[in-house]
């Protein structure tokens, strides 16, 4: 089955150029030029992936991410940024939103369709086994139905957001570094950076409430679930 990726850009070079290598590389590719065309397009056409510019007419491209998160129809699609600001305020504010990636203008078409391919592999990641759930204190992750729970209530989260609770879990008790969790979240991807696994674990944490406890902090290196909860487990 195809990929349908909505492209989010006022300017109509950009939108024909990215348009034109998604397609070549064999998505659907659909666009908007403006935030109600957007939030129209991603609530109607249901595409796997929107590539959404930041400065927008109107509405601007951080109020579109969060209208997508909110809303139930699309709180699962996948976002990457494709925008000129380059400081890292945007970068983080964009993350923080809930984007799954960030590439700043000018940008490489075959980059941005390599990005596109890793993230459709992080939201369809293989189903294990069914029926086959890891548990760890109140959160339970089901991996054939990609969902996690905490206290038997689901957890909204991102494709990305997803992954890293599940590696997190599955490695529990061990320190997981920084350039491991971008090998293995972001696929090791050209140009992310170490402070985008800050900002989702961050993110996470405050999805898990106070569960986000035992998400560790290793000071220098990276990040550690702990390992000595009740209950941890897979079957």
């Amino acid at each position: 089955m195809t990929h349908r990726i909505l492209v989010v850009d006022d300017e109509p070079d950009i939108t024909a150029l990215v348009a034109y290598h998604l397609a070549k590389a064999g998505f659907r590719v659909s666009t908007a030029s403006n935030g109600t065309d957007a939030l129209k397009a991603a609530r109607e056409e249901r595409p796997d992936i929107v590539i959404l510019d930041l400065m927008l007419p109107g509405v601007s491209g951080y109020d579109i991410l969060a209208e997508l998160r909110k809303r139930e129809e699309t709180r699962e699609v996948g976002v990457i940024l494709l925008t000129a600001r380059r400081e890292e305020t945007d970068r983080i504010r964009g993350l923080s939103l809930g984007a799954d990636d960030y590439l700043t203008k000018p940008f490489s078409p075959q980059e941005l369709s390599l990005r596109v391919s890793g993230l459709l592999r992080r939201l369809g990641s293989p189903a294990v086994s069914a029926g086959s759930t890891l548990s760890a204190g109140p959160i339970s992750i089901d991996r054939s139905a990609h969902r996690a729970t905490i206290h038997g209530q689901e957890l909204s989260l991102t494709a990305t957001e997803y992954k890293l609770l599940l590696t997190l879990v599955e490695r529990r008790g061990r320190v997981q570094s920084r350039p491991q969790l971008l090998e293995i979240v972001w696929e090791a991807q050209p140009d992310i950076q170490t402070r985008t696994v800050d900002m989702h674990v961050q993110r996470l944490r405050t999805k898990l409430g106070e569960t986000g406890k035992l998400i560790e902090t290793v000071r220098g290196f990276g990040y550690r679930f702990r390992g000595n909860e009740r209950g941890a487990k897979s079957r």
